[in-house]
């Protein structure tokens, strides 16, 4: 039997559909008696069981999830942070200013370096807004519905 280019496109998107499913969970959350029961259910073959079962349940789940992690895409990550604080003592205009102002410089994995300047206000706005999040998130975290139950 020959099969068409459109079929063969069909069965493999479903099975990787299939597959990523299953490495959605843990294998403590999902059990390999009712992921085969549900292979049967969506009519493969039970001569294929064995070999999806391997791959979310067996050896080949970890170089499975070595793979997905090595090829995922991803940004640059930020490697190198420096900061200083200075002071314009004057300025063409003005002779004396005294204001401070912080310099950052970043340089991420890429090799792309970023560098700009923040006056203290908005530092301390950061400052302020970072905290409420971490403080936020904190909550978030100390809910019952999203802590993992098997």
């Amino acid at each position: 039997d020959k099969i068409s280019e459109e079929t063969l496109g069909v069965v493999y998107t479903g099975l990787l559909t299939l597959i990523r499913c299953g490495l959605r969970h843990s294998t403590t959350s999902l059990k390999q008696q009712h992921f085969k029961e549900d292979l049967e259910e969506l009519g493969i073959p039970a001569e294929f069981h064995e070999d999806l079962g391997s791959c979310i349940f067996g050896s080949k789940r970890t170089s499975v999830e070595t793979r997905q992690l090595v090829s995922r895409p991803r940004l640059p990550q930020l490697v190198q942070f420096k900061w200083r604080v200075d002071v314009a003592i004057s300025t063409s205009v003005l002779n004396r200013v005294l204001e401070p102002s912080i310099i950052m410089e970043m340089t991420f994995s890429n090799g792309a370096t970023k560098a700009f300047e923040v006056p203290v206000s908005q530092f301390h706005q950061l400052r302020y807004n970072v905290a409420y999040v971490l403080k936020q998130m904190e909550e978030v975290e100390k809910r019952s519905i999203l802590k993992i139950q098997d």
